[in-house]
């Protein structure tokens, strides 16, 4: 095992890298998972970048709900590559070695990701809010401008934040051990190997995990809630069901991304299992990005018949 310790002045020891004990030690298992998540990382890559190109190429997707989805299915790709690839050499390599710098930036685009990814789903929310209880105006509301501040003020925000936990996680000390209990550089198990005072971190952690998922989560069930509304006023059932469904698509990967994370990061410390954890971990790192596209392209007619032209165009 390989471990670097280089001696500082007040007697620490600083890392020049951690090694990642993996998702599991079993060796037999090693094969198989690698070949699991290789393709759960192709069928993720296929469909992000295919929904990116699709609402691109096809007139009839550019409108702001699509323009969100984009957006959406870029981050989920960039979300599962910071993660997966990694996770696939640890499979197969004898040490699963990361430098303190890559831990570092994995920390860091990890973060974004996940905070951005939030905060587009609450966009999302508002938009189809606004295409529901005020379809008359709904053009002047959602702007090509508008919608473009919302998504420049989810990046934004996603960066800030993950640049301050960045921050202060990394100015920890680490010492005794260098071994993460994990397959990445996620936060609760690099604050187990700090010998440092970490009150402050966990103190940044509640305060701005509480503001981000509650603002986000507030947007998105005032917005339901309203959608709601509106849609039990409809007259008819074949008018509830189509408003429904414009909704459903979304309010599924809603339920899915923002239950993992509330899961993982907003429970008591008591609570807490490393092997636990990696299991929900595998869920919202490396399963979300794979099952958003599947969710809106299986779910959402406008989309299949995108997919279907486009076939159509390629075969012909």
């Amino acid at each position: 095992m390989v471990r670097t310790l280089i001696m500082d002045k007040e007697n620490y020891t600083t890392m020049n890298e951690f090694i990642l004990l993996g998702l599991t030690d079993r060796p037999e298992l090693q094969i198989p998972l690698f070949v699991i998540f290789l393709w759960i990382y192709a069928v993720s890559l296929v469909g992000n970048l295919g929904m990116v190109v699709l609402i691109g190429i096809d007139s009839r997707l550019h409108t702001p709900m699509y323009f969100f989805l984009c957006h959406l299915s870029f981050v989920d790709f960039c979300y599962s590559t910071v993660i997966t690839p990694k996770m696939l050499v640890n499979f197969v390599a004898d040490v699963n070695v990361i430098s303190f710098s890559e831990c570092a930036v994995q920390f860091y685009l990890f973060g974004s990701c996940a905070g951005i990814e939030g905060f587009l789903l609450a966009a999302m929310a508002y938009d189809r809010y606004n295409a529901i209880c005020n379809p008359l105006l709904y053009k002047a509301i959602m702007s090509w401008k508008v919608c473009a501040y919302l998504v420049i003020a989810s990046f934004l925000a996603g960066f800030i934040n993950a640049a301050i936990h960045t921050y202060f996680t990394f100015q920890l000390q680490f010492c005794d051990s260098n071994i993460i209990n994990h397959f990445f550089c996620d936060t609760p198990p690099l604050l187990a190997l700090s010998c440092s005072d970490i009150h402050i971190n966990l103190i940044i952690i509640f305060v701005f995990a509480t503001f981000n998922e509650l603002s986000c989560l507030l947007t998105i069930l005032v917005s339901y809630s309203y959608i709601l509304s509106a849609i039990l006023r409809i007259s008819t059932s074949e008018g509830r069901h189509r408003a429904f469904s414009t909704c459903a698509s979304h309010l599924l990967a809603v339920t899915i991304f923002f239950g993992t994370i509330l899961f993982m990061y907003l429970r008591p410390s008591s609570s807490h299992s490393m092997d636990q954890d990696k299991i929900v971990s595998v869920f919202y790192t490396v399963m979300i990005p794979m099952l958003n596209p599947l969710i809106y392209s299986l779910r959402n007619r406008e989309v299949k018949d995108a997919v279907k032209k486009a076939v159509g165009r390629k075969i012909f």
